[in-house]
Parts: C-alpha cells; sequence; structure tokens
C-alpha cells in the first residue's frame, strides 16, 4: 500500500498532467495535442502518463471534467444578490476572459471515440449536468425578473451560452490587434446579452 507521501506525489503529478492538458488543449485542440506532447510538458515518460489517464480521450474527459467544478465553484463565488442576468454576464466574461488566457480545452464535436468517452465518464456527465442545472436555474430566474426574452427557450439560452465559449469571433478580433483584450469580452458580452434579453 502506498504511503501518504508517496500517494501526494501521485496526486501532484496528476495536477501537473491536468494543468498541462488543459492549456495544451486550449492553445493546440484535441486532434493536435498528443500523449508524447503531454508528457514531454509535464517532464515525465509516456508510460509514467499512461499509469494515470490510459488514453487520449480519457484525459480530454477528466480535463473538461474539472473545467465544468471549476466553472460551478465560480459561479457559486458571484454575490448571492445580484439579479440573475448580472451573474449570467459575469460568468459569461469570466469564460471569455478564460478562453484569451488559452485556458479554455477545445475539443472537436465529431470524433467518434472522444464522444463515446465522455458520454460514459460519469465524472464528465455529474459536472455537466451540474452546471447545465446551475445555469438553466439562472436563465429562468432572469425571464422570471423580465430580463430575458421568455419566447427563447431555457436550453437554447444555455447552448448558446456555451458556444460563445468557443465562438471564432474572439480570434478573429484577437488576430486584428485593433480591441484590446478587455474591449473584445465586453463586445461579445453585450452582442450576446442584446440577442436574448427581452
Amino acid at each position: 500500500m502506498a504511503t501518504p507521501y508517496r500517494l501526494r506525489q501521485l496526486e501532484m503529478r496528476e495536477e501537473a498532467i491536468l494543468d498541462a492538458a488543459h492549456q495544451l488543449l486550449g492553445k493546440m485542440g484535441y486532434e493536435e495535442m498528443t500523449m508524447d506532447v503531454v508528457a514531454a510538458e509535464v517532464g515525465i515518460a509516456k508510460a509514467s502518463l499512461y499509469k494515470h489517464f490510459p488514453s487520449k480521450e480519457k484525459l480530454a474527459a477528466r480535463t473538461m471534467t474539472r473545467l465544468f467544478e471549476r466553472t460551478n465553484a465560480e459561479l457559486e463565488r458571484v454575490a448571492a444578490a445580484l439579479p440573475a442576468i448580472e451573474k449570467l454576464r459575469i460568468m459569461l466574461r469570466w469564460v471569455l476572459v478564460e478562453r484569451l488566457a488559452g485556458s479554455i480545452p477545445h475539443l472537436p464535436s465529431t470524433n467518434g471515440a472522444l464522444e463515446q468517452s465522455l458520454l460514459t465518464d460519469e465524472a464528465y456527465l455529474a459536472a455537466l449536468f451540474t452546471l447545465n442545472a446551475n445555469l438553466s436555474a439562472l436563465v429562468e430566474q432572469a425571464k422570471s425578473e423580465d430580463a430575458l426574452n421568455p419566447a427563447l427557450p431555457t436550453d437554447f439560452i444555455v447552448t448558446a451560452i456555451y458556444a460563445r465559449s468557443c465562438d471564432p469571433t474572439l480570434d478573429y478580433m484577437q488576430r486584428g490587434n485593433s480591441y484590446s483584450g478587455e474591449e473584445i469580452v465586453a463586445h461579445m458580452v453585450s452582442a450576446f446579452f442584446v440577442g436574448v434579453q427581452r
């Protein structure tokens, strides 16, 4: 049986692997990122990497699970007294700032092996379900506060929020060098909420 120190070492290595995968998925995307690249980034042998994560799909699933958990934790930090629409604005702004920093992983929607891995990963599904439920509750609350268009279905608005986190507009605007990161985020948040507000 591993000693507590040994367990802590394994946990720290796993966190380092997830940190590296998170950044690499944000910069390179899923298809470009390989297990060799992750191992090199962490400074470990590929065999050691596979002891923690048996496949690239499992590594991506755990990376996304951790991102959803972080997003839920960030949502909990938003002041409870704020109107729901302001909480949604804060969260969209937070996601876009994270994206500008290269901290939002890019996963393809057409990779069958990855999709299967995600759909069978209980931790991923639980974290995604929690985030969906939290965002849906905020959208419903914002509708009840007469701040969002009631004709737009809640799941449509939540999906649209997710879509903004990978909107290529941000990349194009950033490459153009005409606006600061703060201005790009402000414009994208404003444009989104103009479309869904009452």
